[in-house]
Formats: C-alpha cells, structure tokens, sequence
C-alpha cells in the first residue's frame, strides 16, 4: 500500500465506520496519547521496564495506531504525506549529505 493510498483507506474507513474525524485538537491529543503507548512497549522491550500481567510486547500494532492518527491529522489538514515525505528526504539529503557518513561516532 502506498502512502496516498493510506490516506485514501483511512478516509474511507472513517467516513464509512467512524461518522467523521474527531477535531484536529483532539486527534493531537491522540497522537500524542498513541506515541506514549509506543514508548511504553520500546521501554519494556528495549529499555529497563518488565511487562505487567496482561500486557504483551505489540510493537508493530502501536507504531500502526501512530500512523493511523498521524493519517487522520493529515486528511483533516489537507497534507500529502507522499508530497512532504519526498520534501523531508530532499531536505535531509542536503543537509546531511556527509554529516553522518563523517561522524566517527557511527
């Protein structure tokens, strides 16, 4: 699936399932609510934390619940993640054309 046809799904998906999108203030709180739960399961997988009773290591299905949100933000917003994601690979490439291949820290 490419990027615009996500956009394209989640659109559908939310028109058909979910009435409409929830404000852009709330599906910031959202975002913001789904990356915590991300950290959560990096820190318990990565990090020093040990899972609870109950709780279970469902990375893949956490970075899928940011990206979810992150799509919604962008319908609303009338963003092409496609558009902006070729912008940021652009800029990156320019900015850090040598940076990193030159960091005798990598």
């Amino acid at each position: 699936m490419t990027i615009q046809e996500a956009q394209q799904r989640v659109d559908e998906w939310i028109r058909q399932y979910g009435v409409r999108y929830f404000s852009e203030l709330t599906n910031m709180a959202c975002l913001t609510e789904e990356v915590g739960e991300l950290a959560r399961v990096m820190a318990r997988t990565y990090g020093d934390q040990s899972f609870k009773a109950g709780e279970k290591p469902n990375l893949g299905e956490e970075m899928a619940d940011v990206l979810w949100v992150l799509i919604c933000l962008a319908n609303q917003t009338g963003i092409d993640l496609t558009v902006e994601l070729e912008k940021s690979f652009e800029k990156k490439t320019r900015r850090d054309a040598t940076r990193h291949i030159n960091n005798s820290k990598l």
